[in-house]
């Protein structure tokens, strides 16, 4: 007889998803960072794609694999904290020994090593939301980890500006030297990813999984040979969520890459290594910044929308035509100020991505597979930033005559075709019976 989870209250769910806060603190530190670091241990700008690609090629191996041992797992600990505390010590370790990194390669390692490490964390966090929420309130869960990543990301990305501007921790940064304000920043991080994930495992319980929703137990086959099977009996509902989630991904990339470059060069007329180009650098840290902190507010919106009941599929894409408006509405600004508009669209859409896709996915995935199709579906995050690293450099060369604006807005076309492919997902949800491999009627 199958258990009904009964409904948890909203501190319960805060309790849940505060680990999330610590997940993102280490993800912006590194985002914010790492070129940085990369930099002043030597790399030149040309070559920073090349030493970034570790990050997508780590999610793609990782997170499915995470998430299939996670799904057949059951502790003391229970099923998904022993993947949260094992992940959270070592990219706790990375995290204190990165600022410390004597050379380009030994950051090149820990970077990896984070990442791995992150990625470990993360995934099972997706799963936690499905295994433990009624499909009625898991709309509210993922909703509630928005707002976790959105406070992470606001205070990671601020930190070492903060230690700065207040005196604390700084340092003259040179060939080889890292800022003491990067150190300090990445050492709070290191506390702060731990404890953050300590918290979620101390207040928060697992079920055991029922015996008509766990995992099948391994068989004969190799462990890739039925990673390979189970992704091939992909729902129909996550194979047309996995194309909006690669256009929607490939619109970020196309914004992260190179927002920076279309500030300093439009707005503040500036080339690299001119005092003009580097404000425009600041001010595209601060549009950034503004986005982050927007989509944190909208994520309690989202909370409150959420337990009202409001349709998931109308936020998201509501949430993904502003992010496409505010992307093309950069080519028409004529002041810099005017950028942070923009922003307020991409931080409206940003809240939603990080949690309607996947409400929309844990009711319509197998509770037996949730860990592995939540980390399959991230795929669809990995391979557009592949395509980015790798095509968009030569793209903006040959198409676009160098000049990179063109690149972003392709971003915010990127956001409506993902507000368009939205409408191919079917509405009905229902699994599938038994048997059918999973996929959907």
């Amino acid at each position: 007889m199958t258990i009904s989870r009964s409904p948890l209250t909203l501190p319960a769910i805060w309790n849940m998803s505060f680990g999330f806060l610590g997940i993102q603190f280490g993800w912006g530190l590194q985002m914010a960072n790492m070129s940085a670091i990369y930099q002043y241990l030597g790399a030149s700008e040309s070559g920073l794609a090349i030493l970034w690609l570790a990050a997508p090629i780590t999610g793609l191996i990782v997170q499915p694999i995470i998430g299939y041992y996670s799904d057949r797992t059951w502790t003391r600990l229970g099923r998904r904290r022993p993947y949260f505390l094992g992940g959270a010590i070592l990219a706790s370790c990375a995290l204190l020994a990165m600022p410390n990194s004597s050379s380009l390669w030994m950051a090149a390692g820990l970077l990896w090593v984070l990442d791995t490490s992150i990625n470990i964390t993360m995934e099972p966090f997706r799963a936690f939301v499905g295994d433990l929420l009624p499909p009625a309130q898991r709309q509210l869960g993922f909703s509630m980890q928005s707002l976790m990543i959105g406070i992470g990301a606001v205070l990671s990305t601020a930190l070492p500006w903060l230690f700065t501007h207040f005196g604390m921790a700084t340092g003259a940064a040179g060939a080889g030297v890292i800022p003491e304000s990067v150190h300090v920043s990445f050492y709070v991080g290191a506390a702060v990813f731990l404890g953050c994930v300590l918290y979620t495992i101390v207040t928060t319980r697992e079920y055991p999984p029922e015996p008509e929703t766990a995992a099948p137990a391994h068989t004969g086959r190799s462990t890739l040979s039925e990673i390979f099977r189970e992704m091939l009996e992909m729902p129909r509902v996550m194979r047309r969520l996995a194309v909006v989630q690669f256009f929607t991904w490939l619109g970020l990339f196309c914004m992260w890459i190179y927002f920076a470059p279309v500030v300093a060069h439009r707005f503040f007329g500036g080339e690299p290594g001119t005092p003009a180009y580097q404000r425009g650098v600041e001010w595209s840290g601060v549009c950034l910044a503004t986005y982050s902190g927007v989509a944190c507010l909208v994520a309690f919106g989202l909370v409150a929308l959420a337990r009202r009941g409001i349709p998931t599929r109308m936020l998201y894409r509501f949430g993904l035509i502003c992010a496409g408006a505010g992307l093309l509405a950069v080519g028409l600004w004529q002041r810099p100020e005017y950028l942070l508009i923009s922003m307020v669209g991409v931080g409206i859409g940003w809240a939603t991505i990080l949690s309607m896709p996947y409400a929309m996915l844990a009711d319509a995935i197998p509770a037996a597979r949730m860990g592995f199709y939540m980390g399959v579906f991230n795929f669809f995050i990995v391979l557009p930033q592949i395509l980015a690293a790798t095509v968009l450099g030569p793209v903006v060369q040959y198409f676009f005559g160098g000049h990179a604006l063109p690149a972003v807005m392709a971003g915010g076309v990127s956001f409506f075709v993902a507000a368009a492919a939205l409408s191919w997902v079917p509405r009905d949800t229902a699994l599938a019976p038994s048997g059918d491999g999973g996929s959907l009627a």
